[in-house]
């Protein structure tokens, strides 16, 4: 799915004139899996939540994987376009600002011109989305004000992963597999292969597959799958939305292909389950779906 805002030049003029509001702005937010620029006046973040796809700057041409990002400087064009057998989920943000020059001064920021690798941090996707959502709703001053003080967090991610994530040696003493089952919440939206998982934390399918069920007793798409169903028993609880929408919000785009898994995890359909949401112990029910 292709979504874009972009800041008109009038407001981003008139940005440029105010004190403190001209330091760091957004000119344009994007999640789109290809595109061909033949200029920008800002600077491009590209990051790759999944899969795969090739970007081609002034700097070169290069393959960009899960979890990795690249920072393409002003006034050059760019073209990203994603991988055919697995397909990135991308998400670039264009920015500008007085406080560039510092930002480049302090922290060098060509070093990014290249595929730089991130650990795993749903709080990433989170920061995008909350900077979209908020120019989504209008681009009134408010909510262009709102974005752009967002985004100092979103690219701190990026400048200062130390401080926001883990390191490489210290998530390595940590439960990788644990940070999988982080990674599959992070895109219960989406339908993850084995090999996309596994790739998004440098092991190999079969070797993944192994380690994964050992630690939990299923298969990592039995449990994405619970995952899937956990969450759209919370859907059908705490929400208005009918069954078509929660199995979209999960994943499924065909909702009787949802009812039929929903009903093999839960016993039940989803309008069953929905019937029982006012009962005690809804929530316990939930829990059951990833524990047995």
């Amino acid at each position: 799915m292709e979504e874009q805002v972009n800041i008109p030049e009038e407001v981003q003029n008139r940005i440029k004139n105010i004190p403190f509001k001209n330091l760091l702005y957004i000119t344009q937010v994007s999640h789109s899996p290809s595109k061909v620029a033949e200029y920008t006046d800002s600077y491009v973040l590209i990051y790759c939540l999944t899969g795969k796809g090739m970007c081609e700057t002034a700097h070169g041409n290069f393959q960009l994987h899960s979890n990795q990002f690249i920072l393409i400087p002003p006034n050059r064009g760019y073209s990203y376009r994603a991988d055919k057998v697995h397909p990135w989920e991308v998400y670039c943000l264009h920015f500008n600002g007085n406080m560039i020059k510092e930002l480049d001064t302090t922290f060098g920021l060509n070093k990014f011109t290249s595929p730089t690798n991130l650990i795993f941090d749903g709080q990433i996707i989170d920061s995008w989305t909350e900077i979209f959502s908020s120019l989504s709703n209008g681009l009134t001053d408010e909510n262009i004000a709102y974005a752009n003080l967002c985004l100092y967090r979103f690219i701190s991610f990026f400048l200062f992963p130390s401080q926001q994530q883990k390191t490489v040696q210290e998530v390595e003493k940590e439960d990788q597999l644990d940070q999988s089952i982080s990674f599959m919440k992070a895109n219960v939206h989406k339908r993850l292969c084995v090999d996309e998982i596994a790739e998004a934390f440098r092991y190999s399918p079969s070797h993944y597959s192994v380690l994964f069920k050992q630690k939990t007793g299923l298969s990592p798409i039995e449990y994405f799958i619970r995952i899937k169903i956990q969450r759209a028993s919370e859907l059908l609880t705490n929400s208005n939305l009918i069954v078509k929408e929660i199995a979209g919000e999960v994943g499924y785009d065909d909702p009787f292909y949802f009812t039929r898994i929903f009903k093999k995890v839960t016993g039940k359909t989803p309008r069953e389950y929905k019937g029982l949401s006012t009962l005690t112990g809804n929530q316990n029910r939930m829990g059951f779906i990833l524990h047995n």
